[in-house]
């Protein structure tokens, strides 16, 4: 069992700057790359019809697994959970605000997201970039811990697969979903 809450944010967390890593990406198109679901399918992001929401976080834990090494120094590493459950929890007010799609996106194989789906009650899928091919395809901020190379987290708003607004930094995440669903709201 790991030492802490995998479902609460510590209060002493390192704020992530912004490094300029994610500027070049409003107005890119989303590329023609399929990723595993959670649900047994694969999902093409650049075939989405409408607005889709793609929440994209380094890794979520479990309760009975430690942290990666020196996980809670590396701004902006931890939250994944709490970010997950915030998206779960606005979910519906996010559909009804205009997003027609809401997926997590991770590094993580789909085996692992599943566990973390049923844990966590989760209403959308979980998407596995396990390969990198969305992140080198759209050249995303990486980390590596622990030999695990690891998306940074950042938020994109695409419409018809085009991305229109690009969040990141992603601090703190449990708010994530709220910021996001002030924009819908600002922007209808």
């Amino acid at each position: 069992m790991r030492s802490d809450n995998v479902y609460e944010l510590p209060k002493d967390l390192p704020v992530p700057q912004d490094d300029g890593a994610c500027d070049h990406l409003a107005g890119m198109t989303l590329p023609p790359i399929g990723l595993p679901s959670t649900r047994g399918r694969v999902v093409d992001l650049s075939r989405l019809a409408g607005t889709a929401v793609l929440y994209i976080y380094p890794r979520t834990g479990r309760p009975d697994q430690e942290l990666p090494t020196g996980w809670n120094a590396i701004p902006g590493a931890r939250g994944c959970t709490p970010q997950s459950c915030a998206f779960r929890d606005h979910y519906e007010e996010l559909r009804r605000a205009g997003a027609a799609h809401v997926y997590g996106i991770s590094t993580q194989d789909t085996a692992y997201q599943r566990e973390a789906v049923e844990r966590l009650h989760l209403p959308f899928e979980l998407l596995s970039d396990a390969g990198l091919a969305l992140a080198k395809a759209l050249n995303l901020p990486t980390l590596e811990v622990d030999g695990m190379k690891l998306i940074r987290r950042l938020t994109l708003i695409a419409s018809d697969g085009a991305i229109v607004k690009v969040f990141y930094p992603v601090f703190p995440p449990d708010q994530n979903a709220e910021i996001v669903l002030s924009w819908f709201r600002a922007s209808a």
